[in-house]
């Protein structure tokens, strides 16, 4: 068996729920799986493969996932590293990629990470907090785009990679 880390970053939750997803599917493949928030991860080198997940807000990473890939680069450059992030809303969030912001993707070049996947994202008005946030959160942006069938794919691909590269 192969130890995973799942780490995600995120506000209102939604972010949390797709890194459980990707983390049930891989415990399927027979890896053994730890699902944190990123905030909370100190150390990566118990893990031969690490899935950091962020939310999206403004075209940023949260700070506790960047840090974690900061505080851990070294380490990281060791294993196999998959990033995601989630946050398009709309009709068309599933056919969206977003780039990774420039300090994000000169983290992610330095350790190897695979390229990064964007899923759409869940904007529930009730959850969000401020002005700017709630005139965002109304009309066509409003609801749930993650699409669990393409995540499920994706983590399925992850497992299958982790599960041939370590059996070299």
């Amino acid at each position: 068996m192969t130890a995973v880390l799942v780490a995600h970053a995120g506000k209102t939750g939604g972010t949390r729920e797709i890194a459980e997803v990707v983390s049930e599917e891989l415990r399927a493949l027979g890896h053994t799986v730890d699902t944190r928030d990123a905030a909370d991860v100190a150390d990566v080198t118990p893990y031969t493969a690490v899935v950091v997940g962020s939310a999206l807000y403004y075209s940023r990473w949260r700070p506790s996932a960047v840090r974690l890939l900061e505080r851990n680069v070294a380490a990281l450059r060791e294993r196999q590293v998959w990033l995601f992030h989630s946050g398009p809303c709309g009709q068309a969030a599933s056919l969206v990629h977003v780039s990774l912001p420039a300090s994000v993707a000169i983290l992610a070049a330095s350790i190897d990470a695979e390229r990064t996947t964007t899923f759409g994202g869940r904007l529930d008005p009730a959850l969000v907090r401020g002005v700017l946030p709630r005139l965002m959160a109304r009309g066509s942006r409003v609801g749930d785009f993650r699409d669990w069938a393409r995540i499920r794919s994706w983590a399925r691909d992850v497992g299958n990679h982790v599960s041939s590269h370590v059996s070299l």
